[in-house]
């Protein structure tokens, strides 16, 4: 079984108490309303339970610093003291001196368990409704009946209850509770939007001007008709022929790829408050004291 300080188990301890800090607490005794010392630590264990006030004894024994298990301690924070429950002088003496630098094992809390579980004087509940000079005086008829032997193995705290158990009597707690709405968002799909492309086809026109050559044949009568000619001059051969080549232009297309336009896709966030409700529920406290007189602090 390890324990851990309060502090180290879990650092915001406060807001568990509403701000309020055990620690620093002067611890009295019960029946005699006598300060025997200071709370200085607490000690809890795995499951943050508590388990041990480190004690401070101050003047009362000066320079020792003990364990004082839960079950003999009530806590009133209505005048902000620790009350002991059975702790005598003679015990705190016996009870070995605890040291941050010392090891807290089975066998250093057998020896804390061991004062504890001597006989010691009976002292009698405390009703919570009278002051303490009204309670009744301690009556040293009653021994306490001697705690067995614990196994090592097997040991655990619920097994006494009377150093580890809350005393139902001294520790009368009545929580109210209430229901507050906590606002959270959480991010869902709401839909998708596909963005391609796809290829159409265009039949396109071009204009484009082409130049085609023809042959004209000219048959015209010169100025000098009728005017004869020498024998060498008048050259009469069979076949002769006159060759033009004829060319004509013709259209040649070609396509090239040209950027047209970007298309940029992007999501933009816009916010609204959206305004909700709900029933929540809230306990309220009922005290039906007849014609007692009760203060409220």
């Amino acid at each position: 079984m390890v324990l851990y300080k309060l502090q180290d188990f879990e650092p915001n301890y406060r807001d568990t108490f509403e701000g309020r800090d055990i620690n620093g607490l002067g611890v009295y005794t019960q029946g005699t309303d006598e300060k025997i010392g200071t709370v200085s630590d607490v000690l809890v264990d795995e499951e943050g339970h508590f388990r041990y006030l480190v004690v401070d004894l101050g003047f009362w024994i000066f320079g020792k610093k003990v364990l004082l298990p839960l079950g003999r301690a009530r806590i009133d924070y209505n005048v902000d003291r620790v009350y002991t429950i059975g702790l005598t002088r003679e015990q705190a003496e016996d009870l070995p001196e605890f040291s941050e630098r010392q090891t807290l094992d089975y066998d250093y809390e057998e020896r804390v368990r061991g004062v504890y579980r001597q006989p010691t004087d009976y002292v009698p509940p405390v009703d919570p409704l009278l002051p303490l000079e009204a309670t009744p005086p301690v009556d040293t008829t009653y021994q306490q009946p001697v705690t067995p032997t614990y196994n090592r193995d097997s040991y655990n705290y619920e097994q006494e209850p009377s150093l580890y158990g809350l005393n139902e009597q001294d520790h009368q707690t009545l929580r109210l509770y209430e229901e507050r709405l906590i606002a959270n968002k959480r991010r869902q799909k709401t839909g998708e939007v596909t963005i391609g492309k796809h290829v159409e086809t265009d039949t396109a026109r071009v204009a484009v001007p082409i130049e085609k050559e023809r042959v004209v044949i000219e048959r015209v009568t010169p100025a000098d008709a009728g005017t004869a000619v020498s024998g060498r001059e008048a050259d009469f051969r069979e076949g002769e022929v006159a060759r033009v080549e004829i060319y004509e232009e013709t259209p040649e297309i070609r396509k090239e790829a040209f950027l047209r336009e970007e298309v940029r896709v992007r999501k933009v966030v816009d916010q609204e408050t959206v305004e909700t409700q709900e029933t929540v529920r809230r306990e309220e406290l009922d005290v039906n004291s007849g014609n007692l007189p009760i203060e409220e602090r």
